[in-house]
């Protein structure tokens, strides 16, 4: 199993959570959670133990953020395209995607785990300037990641019928 496959397995994703996240509020507003984390952990310095309540808060966000808005009403959107093309991501196994979408995906999700680096020692030391660093590579990895699940769909969503009933 991948890091990929573990992430989505770890938020219970079904269909219908798939369907609720194509809504662009439910992407777009996601961008917020490292942010929030940010600060939820930050906040140590002057709340103390107290700091646990709004990180456990920005966990269950994390959690709820794609079951949180309605199915959008028409799925022509850059979200929804890319919410899609990280499904057909995360299918790769049961149906095959072009080796460059692969490469990409991986690589931007490298780029990602490579800003959790400087976040982390940000948020140990109080660093905001580490922690400014990683949440641009973090965030920026994700965005580019999701520009490139676009791709990933426009390319497959003629190879397999599930993929087309996607789009309304």
């Amino acid at each position: 199993m991948d890091i990929f496959t573990l992430a989505a397995r770890m938020m219970a994703m079904d269909d219908a959570a798939w369907a609720k996240h194509a809504n662009p509020l439910s992407v777009y507003s996601r961008m917020s959670i490292l942010p929030l984390m940010t600060l939820a952990v930050i906040s140590r310095v002057w709340l103390g133990w107290y700091a646990l309540a709004p990180i456990v808060l920005v966990i269950v966000w994390t959690w709820w953020n794609p079951r949180a808005f309605g199915r959008p009403k028409t799925t022509d959107s850059w979200a929804a395209h890319g919410t899609f093309g990280e499904r057909v991501f995360l299918n790769r196994k049961e149906c095959p995607i072009p080796q460059h979408h692969s490469r990409w995906a991986i690589g931007l999700g490298i780029v990602s785990g490579v800003g959790a680096v400087p976040w982390s020692y940000g948020l140990w030391s109080l660093d905001y300037g580490m922690c400014l660093f990683g949440l641009a590579l973090m965030i920026g990895g994700k965005l580019w990641f999701v520009d490139r699940m676009v791709w990933l769909y426009q390319d497959m969503k003629g190879t397999h019928p599930t993929y087309r009933s996607w789009q309304r």
